[in-house]
């Protein structure tokens, strides 16, 4: 019995998406995509195209490639930029600025990361962790200012007691 085979012709080859990719929770802008406007998203994001307008990911992961150029208003978990970047970026974790970035903005996080030989003009608001709330010592000891016929005695150096 022979087996039967199915060989691929030209016609059964199809090309690669035009638009936006998207491979295991994260979305890809190619280097021939170009988006004038608003990006909102709950995965990861690599933009290796042309990006104009806001760019929204919530708790997720930016990327702009080393192709990439992105001019636009950022918010996201974490932002890594390897390629031309102009605007701002409010990142609520951590910004990474790689060696072949080229960067002009704002930012704003909880960490950041600046490698050797990166451009960058920017104002820079590093915030700190919210630390627990520490309450101030009190200067005098309640029990002791309230015991009766007790009062604080004053601290006098010897050179004072003349005085």
């Amino acid at each position: 019995m022979e087996m039967l085979k199915r060989t691929k012709s030209e016609n059964d080859i199809t090309d690669p998406a035009p638009g936006p990719v998207s491979a295991a929770g994260k979305t890809i802008i190619g280097r021939q995509v170009a988006i004038d406007g608003g990006i909102q998203g709950s995965e990861d994001l690599v933009i290796e195209g042309t990006v104009r307008g806001s760019i929204e990911l919530e708790k997720f992961h930016l990327t702009v490639g080393t192709k990439g150029k992105v001019e636009a208003e950022i918010r996201a978990g974490n932002v890594t930029v390897s390629g031309q970047l102009k605007g701002n970026i409010n990142a609520l974790d951590r910004v990474d600025i790689t060696k072949d970035a080229d960067f002009n903005g704002e930012i704003k996080t909880k960490r950041i990361s600046v490698e050797d030989g990166a451009y960058l003009k920017a104002v820079i608001e590093v915030e700190r962790e919210s630390q627990k709330k520490v309450e101030p010592v009190s200067k005098t000891n309640d029990s002791f200012a309230s015991a009766p016929g007790k009062e604080p005695i004053p601290l006098v150096s010897e050179g004072d007691k003349g005085k």
